[in-house]
């Protein structure tokens, strides 16, 4: 275990007791984050028995930015998953030497290689003996949905999106999810490059009048269609992009067309992503669609 990476971030370690803080030496923790596109957070919990009547204690909470390598990068990833569990244990007065597991689920783990990527470089961070945990971020939202239990379809329509589903004898299946370039279409960012796409085409005369041209603008206090190529790619990141998403909704509300017709097509798109993981799975039985 390193105790000085990344330098500062774990040079709280040095302030604690030796016994790793907490005025016990035999404090046993858990490290439980949900890593997204747009958001990271991260909370630490004692290890201890839970029934549905009494929730363990949460000692600490932290959030951060994306942790979707994909998106942002696998340095800048790995930078926002090491800095909000180093602030949760931090904020709960206990060290990395009091960690017995630590469970990611985070958005962009979507093969065996993207899971033992982050496990080889989480057992550079904590002691030997800690247990590691990593999957999507949708196996998490499944299964608090379920009290733990993996079986049955969950849907994730954030700054990304993907349906992810379990049968009860542990098959699996997904949909979509692989990012906006290889058509995620249902998500937050979808909606906000179809968006600009419009405003770009009508300001061409490829495509229809939209009230999102003025809308938009005038919430990234821009003068023309022009200048949204700058804006765009100065910083393409997905999350940056997804915010324009309330914009859309207002026009679409005002009865604007174009909106309403890129809002039809994510509802479509996330229809879809759920009929497929349901159909592959067999979780609704013959003659369900």
């Amino acid at each position: 275990m390193k105790r000085d990476r990344k330098g500062e971030i774990w040079d709280f370690e040095h302030e604690l007791p030796g016994d790793g803080g907490g005025g016990g030496g035999d404090q046993k923790l858990i490290l439980g984050l949900d890593g997204g596109t747009t958001k990271t957070i991260c909370i630490c919990m004692p290890i201890i028995p839970f029934t549905p009547n009494h929730s363990p204690p949460v000692y600490a909470r932290a959030v951060a930015g994306c942790s979707n390598h994909n998106s942002v990068g696998e340095t800048a990833a790995r930078e926002t998953l090491e800095q909000v569990m180093a602030e949760a244990l931090s904020k709960s007065g206990w060290s990395r030497s009091a960690v017995r597991a630590v469970c990611l689920a985070v958005s962009g783990v979507n093969h065996p290689t993207d899971q033992q990527r982050i496990l080889d470089w989480l057992s550079d961070i904590f002691p030997n003996d800690v247990e590691y945990y990593v999957e999507n971020d949708a196996v998490a939202a499944l299964a608090s949905g379920t009290m733990g239990k993996l079986h049955g379809c969950v849907l994730i329509a954030g700054t990304g999106t993907i349906a992810y589903g379990y049968t009860e004898d542990g098959r699996e299946a997904r949909a979509s999810g692989a990012g906006p370039i290889l058509g995620d279409w249902g998500s937050g960012y979808g909606i906000a490059a179809k968006a600009l796409t419009s405003i770009i085409r009508a300001y061409d005369g490829r495509g229809p009048e939209t009230k999102l041209t003025y809308s938009i603008l005038h919430q990234l206090q821009l003068s023309s269609p022009d200048e949204l190529i700058g804006w765009t790619y100065a910083d393409p990141s997905w999350a940056r992009i997804a915010t324009l998403v309330p914009v859309v909704v207002s026009c679409a509300e005002a009865g604007d067309q174009v909106a309403n017709d890129i809002l039809l097509h994510t509802v479509q798109e996330l229809a879809s992503s759920v009929k497929a993981v349901v159909q592959r799975l067999g979780l609704c039985g013959k003659g369900a669609y």
